[in-house]
């Protein structure tokens, strides 16, 4: 779905423009999204599996939940904006950890440019899967995954959105230090 979301600079901050999603994705614009990383006192981290239908990264498994800033919107009611519509479920801001800032850039075989800053959050859940509602045009399927069993996914990419190594080893040292 096509949106209008704000141009931002590589600290995140709107620049005063704005323009369509699909447009920002054509040419390769600075835009921000939100990612957010739930763990567990099991030290299991939740992963979401990407729709096949999407065009950018189908068919893999990649951060709990992740999403487009809308143009005015900011980062913290974005993520939580994108939680309840991902996978249903509600959490507020006090839930929420805020790590900073990643920048991101993937050139696509489609011809996709996705150059994001990434706003990135952490939350400790006990949801259960079967509590979650998943939004069926966006995503697939979602699990637990306990942490050393992600790393080692990770480590080699298997069924993973090929995020950089180093934005991988600083979540996960992140999540590591709050278990």
């Amino acid at each position: 779905m096509d949106e209008l979301i704000d141009i931002v600079n590589l600290k995140g901050q709107p620049t005063g423009n704005a323009c369509m999603k699909s447009f920002a994705h054509q040419n390769g614009i600075l835009h921000g999204s939100v990612h957010l990383w739930c763990y567990n006192t099991q030290q299991q981290i939740l992963v979401q599996k990407r729709k096949a239908s999407k065009t950018i990264f189908p068919n893999l498994w990649d951060v709990s939940v992740a999403g487009h800033i809308a143009s005015g919107e900011l980062p913290l009611s974005a993520v939580i904006r994108e939680t309840q519509e991902e996978i249903g479920l509600s959490i507020s801001a006090i839930d929420l950890e805020y790590l900073g800032i990643w920048e991101d850039k993937h050139s696509h075989a489609n011809g996709i440019i996705d150059h994001e800053i990434h706003h990135l959050f952490v939350t400790q859940t006990s949801v259960a899967i079967n509590e979650l509602t998943l939004q069926k045009e966006e995503v697939e399927e979602v699990q637990w995954l306990p942490i050393d069993v992600l790393k080692e996914k990770i480590s080699r990419f298997a069924d993973f959105v090929p995020h950089p190594k180093a934005y991988y080893q600083f979540i996960l040292q992140q999540i590591q230090e709050r278990f």
